[in-house]
């Protein structure tokens, strides 16, 4: 099967509800298996003798190829073809998630993690470039709702599909689920989706070093944090050593002829705003996450499968707000959603610092709907309005910031609010509680039942903490949206910009 020749136009695509359709396919095999993961540690601890250090760079591996690699790839895609990266990035993804099923050791499971993010990080950008392509402007916002929504529903998919998977199957399965759905994406890729490109130029090595090096330190510090503490050698040596390579990277990028990232870019408050306020946005996810599935399982005494299906109704609202928010994009500004979405998650962390082991289920959910009704709001108008600021030969790279400022704001999540959950948590427990059994409630419950009232009052305690920064980083997310973005933004239509090269 071959694509057709296809330029942006102001009809669009005629199957472009289709491509979409593949497009949230291959999106979704990445956001599954990233949510998925967690619920097998025990297993991969028990089934190859796992440490905990393995456990972190089966993890990380993954993660540092992934965001080290995404500017790169998103290059890459503007050069030779987005449709050329997204069919390499699905057989990488699916080819190394077969292996890791067949792994025997921790480290052949590390190498194939690595893999996967190389592939992952080439599929990404990929995914959101040819959305804008063949989507006419005034459906990019509808089909943005779409594709984000997407993501947030595989948040809770994979919980709990990978919960039923883990209850019925060897850890091996929640690998094997990205096979038949990558080699799904990979036929409707050849039959539906066309190929375009940015103008020809020359590849930028020295950025695409620099950019790697930078990103995949600046990455490995931020993980490092809850582990190393914001102290040590490792996290300042990190983070040394990224800003190094980015600065680096910005002075080559405005030398070179044929820079790998338009740094004029960063001049448009649109651009530069907003994804200020995505990083804050994914601030806001990453972190939630972590504190309630402990929530759930700990304090509630959910299983896995339980504590999946009860993030439903977070999707749910996410799922109908976003729909609503694309049309409501069409009256009002991208700025205003934005901000009205980042106070209403606000007002979500709000409620959830309310949240009790005394109060059950019935708080928690509200604050998800809550939460879901605002990031609904301010998703869709954020990632279109960035995409919409991008001229159209660098739609690949573009959409490889987009990727990049989500993924350091889950990173900053993870980090900050995790770092404060921990010390919180540590430091409400009363004194007879031993030191080695501080760091986390599972390792306080392993005491035994004489300290499962203390373990659940001091994590609810140090969650309320943990909320109340997240609430404080979603109100900052509205404050820059009001304050940095401009009034009245400019709609950019593809017939202003460059087009892109139909190829075959």
């Amino acid at each position: 099967m071959t694509s057709t020749p296809f330029e942006s136009t102001a009809e669009g695509h005629p199957r472009r509800w289709w491509i979409l359709l593949i497009l949230c396919l291959s999106l979704m095999v990445l956001v599954v298996d990233n949510t998925v993961l967690n619920l097998a540690i025990p297993s991969l601890m028990r089934d190859l003798g796992a440490t905990p250090a393995d456990i972190q760079w089966v993890i990380d591996a993954y993660i540092l190829a992934f965001a080290g690699l995404l500017l790169t790839a998103g290059s890459l895609s503007d050069r030779f073809g987005r449709r050329k990266m997204l069919l390499i990035g699905l057989v990488l993804f699916g080819a190394a998630s077969l292996l890791a099923t067949l792994a025997a050791n921790p480290w052949q499971l590390i190498a194939c993690r690595g893999l996967m993010g190389v592939g992952g990080s080439l599929l990404m950008p990929s995914t959101l470039s040819l959305l804008f392509t063949v989507f006419p402007p005034e459906e990019q916002r509808k089909a943005m709702a779409g594709w984000s929504m997407v993501a947030m529903v595989g948040v809770v998919a994979g919980p709990t599909v990978g919960g039923v998977l883990l209850n019925h199957f060897w850890w091996g399965s929640i690998f094997l689920l990205n096979v038949p759905i990558a080699v799904l994406a990979i036929i409707g890729t050849l039959a539906l989706i066309p190929e375009s490109k940015g103008p020809a130029r020359d590849v930028d090595p020295a950025g695409a070093i620099l950019t790697i090096v930078g990103m995949a330190s600046i990455v490995w510090a931020v993980v490092s944090i809850p582990g190393s503490g914001w102290g040590s050698a490792k996290v300042l040596g990190g983070l040394v050593v990224g800003v190094v390579a980015l600065t680096a990277f910005a002075l080559w990028e405005k030398r070179s002829a044929h820079p790998m990232v338009p740094l004029a870019l960063f001049k448009d408050r649109r651009f530069s705003g907003t994804s200020f306020s995505i990083v804050l946005l994914s601030f806001t996810a990453g972190g939630l996450m972590l504190a309630l599935t402990q929530y759930l399982q700990f304090a509630l005494g959910y299983s896995p499968l339980k504590a999946g299906l009860a993030l439903i109704p977070y999707a749910l609202a996410a799922t109908v707000f976003n729909v609503l928010g694309a049309t409501l994009g069409k009256k009002l500004a991208d700025r205003t959603l934005i901000a009205l979405g980042l106070l209403v998650i606000a007002g979500a962390f709000g409620i959830l610092t309310q949240v009790s082991d005394s109060t059950g289920y019935g708080l928690l959910i509200l604050g998800l709907l809550v939460m879901g009704i605002g990031g609904g709001l301010a998703g869709p108008a954020a990632y279109t309005l960035l995409m919409q600021a991008v001229p159209a030969e660098h739609r690949g790279v573009g959409s490889a910031m987009n990727d990049t400022v989500q993924q350091t704001g889950a990173a900053l999540s993870v980090a900050v609010l995790g770092s404060v959950l921990a010390a919180a948590y540590s430091s409400a427990l009363p004194d007879s509680v031993p030191e080695g059994a501080r760091t986390s409630i599972a390792a306080t419950l392993a005491l035994g039942q004489d300290f499962f009232a203390a373990a659940k009052h001091a994590f609810v305690d140090a969650m309320s903490i943990a909320m109340t920064v997240g609430a404080i980083g979603a109100a900052a997310g509205a404050v820059v949206a009001l304050t940095v973005l401009p009034k009245g933004e400019r709609k950019v239509q593809d017939a202003e910009a460059p087009v892109d090269d139909p190829v075959h």
